[in-house]
């Protein structure tokens, strides 16, 4: 969707026009990690010869705490230049993510790193001061993008010259050197990537010899190239659903539409100095979520092909079964809603709208942006709803112009729709600390500003447990907490569709983290 400047993903969300839909896909076509998510959200060894569990032995925890991960590189990885792999490239990756003079490259998993040592060209030692649950996706292909393998050959020199210049290496770009299925044949600026099949890759060379994938900025060129038969495959959000159905139909049985449920669509309460102040009352958000029809909005905004956002985890992430007894699910009960705000002190006057005990209509302010078409197709609805239980509601749609106003956006009234991201990492953005405030700037990434100690403890506690039993529980009470108290309220899940001609075989579907080309090296032709 548009030509990424880089092909890396770390350097693209730091920009300020942030990821290329698409970009991740295209870079793990040419970029390989030691290890990579499949369709399932599963990590697999790549480079390495084997993923780090505690089963395996190459994961210890220690009683204090400290823990060690060991990793072992295949004996055939290469470059794309022919230039071995080795464990100086990890050292050397390392010594980047930590470098503040780089922020680009910084994880928070560097936070819980000791050292890191390498006994010899293939074996890695990472030393860890303190629980880190995602020690085992480090040096992982993409996503979680935590110190993805930096060629040391081509890039030290300048790094050890110039940071100032880092990132204008050719190497993120047109001379790209990686270690994926494929590597870069031809950049043709606001055009296209040729891409030849890498015969040395680590998993076994692909089965397809050239890929052309194409810089198409626009969603409706990017259906009429679709349908004309001009492009066979989309990497990442290129498409409206409403696109793809067309797409889909127009291709009858000459391709298909795969759905991934991505993020979901949400209304974020406002927990500081909220106005109206009922806002932050529990028993009068229940009202309000229980007041939406949200089967209803699915079935006919997603064309019923998604699902009711009744959790943060999404009912096909692999971690949903185990935490499914614990979402608190609030069916559409109009009846429930206006005896639950009845019960709150609020009469209904002769307009039907209510009104709190000195006569003062309730009314809350409901905001969204208008980038997307989806949120002004949802906002209306959702104002209807609670006006028909009795509650006003001023819908406001944010210029564009104010969308990066840190200021304006934390300091809503009532009430945001939005779509956000709900894969696990993300739930560090709900802690109190990252609730955007004045002294801070507004720079945090909470849109609630909810601050709760109880909640941090469980966010907290979550991400230092390594033990998966545990884990899954504290998901689970994070989620009982969301849910129960209703500090996010979901609506749905978004779909995103994939199109696949019906010449291309064993094409992944993107998972709720990995991409469609988890599984490059086995795509195939008919």
């Amino acid at each position: 969707m548009g030509e990424p400047p880089t092909l890396s993903v770390k350097i693209n969300s730091a920009g300020a026009g942030g990821i290329v839909p698409g970009a991740d896909a295209l870079e793990e076509l040419v970029s390989a990690g030691l290890t990579h998510l499949d369709s399932a959200n599963v990590l697999l060894p790549q480079l390495a010869e084997a993923v780090p569990t505690v089963e395996n032995g190459l994961w210890v925890v220690y009683p204090d705490g400290r823990m060690q991960t060991t990793w072992k590189i295949r004996d055939n990885a290469r470059w794309h230049d022919g230039t071995p792999f080795t464990t100086e490239d990890l050292l050397f990756t390392v010594r980047v993510g930590q470098d503040r003079e780089l922020p680009t490259f910084n994880h928070t998993g560097f936070e819980s790193i000791e050292s890191v040592t390498a006994p010899d060209a293939r074996t890695l030692i990472v030393n860890w001061k303190q629980p880190y649950i995602q020690a085992d996706a480090m040096f992982t292909g993409v996503f979680p993008s935590f110190a993805l393998p930096l060629p040391k050959h081509l890039l030290e020199e300048a790094f050890a010259s110039d940071k100032t210049t880092f990132l204008d290496q050719p190497q993120w770009n047109q001379a790209f050197i990686g270690t994926g299925p494929f590597k870069v044949r031809e950049w043709v600026a606001a055009s296209h990537i040729a891409l030849d099949a890498n015969d040395a890759y680590v998993l076994g060379r692909p089965k397809i010899d050239n890929l052309e994938v194409k810089f198409i900025v626009d969603s409706s060129t990017m259906a009429s190239n679709l349908m004309a038969g001009t492009v066979e495959l989309t990497l990442g959000r290129t498409l409206s659903l409403d696109q793809g159905i067309q797409v889909r139909d127009h291709w009858r049985d000459t391709g298909k539409m795969m759905l991934r449920l991505a993020n979901w669509v949400v209304v974020y309460p406002q927990f500081i100095n909220p106005s109206p102040a009922i806002v932050e009352n529990v028993q009068f958000r229940r009202a309000l979520i229980a007041a939406i029809d949200r089967q209803e909005m699915a079935d006919t905004i997603l064309y019923g092909l998604s699902l009711v956002a009744d959790s943060y985890v999404n009912p096909r992430a692999p971690e949903y079964p185990d935490i499914a007894n614990q979402v608190v699910r609030h069916a559409y009960d109009p009846r429930r809603s206006t005896q639950l705000i009845d019960d709150l002190g609020y009469t209904k006057g002769a307009d039907g709208g209510y009104r709190d005990p000195a006569g003062q209509r309730l009314e809350v302010e409901l905001r969204t942006t208008g980038d997307l078409d989806l949120h002004q197709r949802m906002v209306f609805p959702i104002a209807s709803y609670w006006q028909q239980v009795g509650v006003g509601v001023n819908p406001v749609i944010i210029p564009i112009q104010r969308q990066r106003d840190r200021e304006y956006r934390s300091n809503s009234p009532a009430f945001e729709m939005l779509q956000q991201g709900n894969d696990l990492p993300s739930l560090s953005t709900l802690h109190s600390r990252e609730a955007p405030l004045p002294e801070n700037n507004y720079v945090g990434r909470s849109k609630n500003r909810y601050r709760n100690a109880e909640f941090d403890a469980l966010i907290d506690r979550f991400f230092v447990t390594i033990s998966r039993p545990e884990r899954m529980d504290l998901l689970g009470q994070i989620n009982n907490h969301i849910s129960d108290r209703v500090t996010i309220m979901g609506i749905f899940y978004q779909v995103t569709p994939t199109m696949v001609h019906s010449r291309l075989l064993n094409i992944a579907e993107y998972g709720e983290r990995a991409t469609s080309a988890s599984n490059a090296h086995e795509w195939d032709v008919r």
